[in-house]
């Protein structure tokens, strides 16, 4: 061979050698058409089964199809889903991956959650603690005693002298009615002055001196700040005329912006803790007096109003404050709050089975705080929770089209339900997911998941109803949401309604 091989001119040792190749990739490519035929055959022949529901792509199972054939999503063939199939209960992952995959598991139990909400505020003059300052008779004002807008004044200090001339005529009636010894006469004459608007004092005064005083001293009502003076020397006012408005601080008011999702964690009477910049060694406590009732359009905040004691006055309306909103501390059913995955339709959690099994539960939750969140709803004390490789799971949960497990399915050690405690059986109602695989006249076949409270596993059976009007609607095939009753008859119906796939 090897003396014709060097006989050969070099032309045709390269048409020989380019022979051989294309002989050996015919035949290589019969060999895998033919291995490629035999397992299609093989995969067909072992999913046969004797009544097909429909199709799908395994990698988007919520997509189902009429019949078999090249999936659109990928370069595969639709799987069949046949009757009878029990849905997967959960993931199953080799217990010595579960480090190298990183998952990390936490439980759920009762806590007391503290959460501190801080927001800024402002302080704000007292709005319950205003006076309006008015003389009760018209005349010429003769001194303002060098009052200003914003002086700070105290209970009876002079605001203004106002000369009276109306007053003045009533007093010397009075006096000369006095000087007659005619009582009568000399009351009605004290009467007259009342009614003019003098003030007893002013009335006393003129009965021990004999004389009159036409002129009237207006003094500030309540301690406070002057927020608007209307008065100055030299002015004709009239009975009634605003002259000032003096406002108290004392206690003082602070206003602060409360996010509008956390507005159900305040309350009127709540203590709060304010930090002022002007005095950041001290801490300010008070408590909330008034939840306003219209929530600020541009950022989505609503407005609570407290009360600080202010004796000395060293707190200023218009300082800045650092306010701490201390919610009650309740008791509650807490998880880290790295467990929660959020999808925008619903909140779930990734729980841990037995002997490295994982399955999906939705979850209603409630307050956060300090790294954990309270769970309203979905879990009951002792379950474990995924706090780190959740992500993963769900995504492999969802490529196999595991059921989430309902909110109401929780059971806690006693059987109750996600911490209510459960009725008893002949009465209570009981919730799971499922398809429905047959409908009669008075009875429904479902394929439902795991019922926890009645030690259920996966299965298909019929569920009797009250009325077919239940069913209406329904189809074989529907994915459904049910809730049932459990008696010696059997299960029955209480509700049945179909959700998304």
């Amino acid at each position: 061979m090897t003396n014709l091989w060097n006989r050969l001119t070099p032309r045709r040792k390269s048409l020989l050698v380019t022979a051989l190749v294309a002989l050996t990739t015919l035949a290589a490519g019969y060999g895998v058409a033919r291995l490629g035929t035999q397992g299609n055959s093989a995969d067909a022949a072992s999913a046969d089964c004797e009544d097909v529901l429909y199709w799908y792509d395994p990698m988007v199972p919520g997509q189902h199809f009429d019949k078999p054939g090249k999936s659109p999503f990928m370069d595969m063939q639709l799987v069949p889903k046949c009757a009878g199939e029990e849905a997967p209960a959960g993931l199953r992952i080799d217990p010595g991956l579960i480090q190298n995959f990183g998952i990390r598991t936490s439980t759920a139990e009762y806590g007391i959650l503290e959460p501190e909400i801080t927001v800024t505020g402002v302080l704000a003059y007292n709005g319950r603690d205003v006076a309006i300052v008015q003389p009760r008779a018209g005349g010429y004002v003769q001194r303002t005693y060098g009052r200003a807008p914003d002086d700070v004044v105290a209970r009876g200090a002079p605001i203004a002298d106002i000369l009276v001339p109306e007053w003045g005529g009533a007093q010397e009636e009075y006096l000369a009615v006095a000087r007659t010894g005619n009582s009568e006469l000399a009351a009605a004459a004290r009467e007259r002055m009342r009614l003019q608007g003098m003030p007893e004092s002013l009335i006393s005064s003129v009965a021990r001196s004999g004389r009159s005083h036409s002129t009237i001293t207006v003094t500030a009502p309540i301690s406070g700040a002057i927020t608007a003076l209307g008065v100055r020397p030299g002015m004709t006012v009239t009975s009634g005329q605003t002259l000032a408005e003096i406002t108290g601080f004392s206690p003082i008011w602070l206003e602060a912006d409360v996010p509008e999702a956390q507005a159900s964690s305040v309350r009127v009477g709540q203590p709060i803790q304010a930090s002022l910049t002007a005095f950041p060694e001290d801490r300010f406590g008070g408590r909330i007096i008034a939840i306003l009732p219209a929530t600020q359009a541009a950022s989505r905040t609503i407005t609570v109003r407290a009360e600080l004691p202010n004796p000395g006055g060293r707190l200023k309306p218009g300082m800045f404050a650092q306010v701490s909103l201390m919610p009650e501390r309740r008791e509650a059913l807490l998880i880290p709050s790295e467990a929660v995955i959020r999808t925008g339709r619903r909140t779930i959690v990734m729980l841990k089975q037995d002997a490295g099994g994982f399955a999906p539960a939705e979850v209603r939750i409630g307050r956060e705080a300090n790294g954990r969140i309270e769970v309203l709803a979905g879990l009951a004390p002792g379950e474990e929770v995924v706090t780190s490789g959740q992500f993963l799971l769900d995504s492999e949960a969802s490529l196999t089209g595991l059921d989430i497990r309902p909110v109401d399915a929780a059971s806690g050690e006693d059987g109750s339900d996600g911490g209510a405690r459960a009725q008893d059986d002949d009465s209570a109602t009981f919730s799971a997911t499922g398809t429905i695989e047959k409908i009669g006249e008075r009875s429904v076949t479902l394929r439902h998941g795991p019922v926890p409270r009645l030690n259920w596993p996966a299965m298909t059976m019929a569920f009797a109803v009250e009325d077919s009007a239940q069913l209406r609607g329904l189809k074989r095939g529907d994915r459904v949401r049910f809730t049932f009753t459990q008696s010696g008859a059997g299960p029955r119906i209480a509700s049945i309604t179909k959700v998304d796939q």
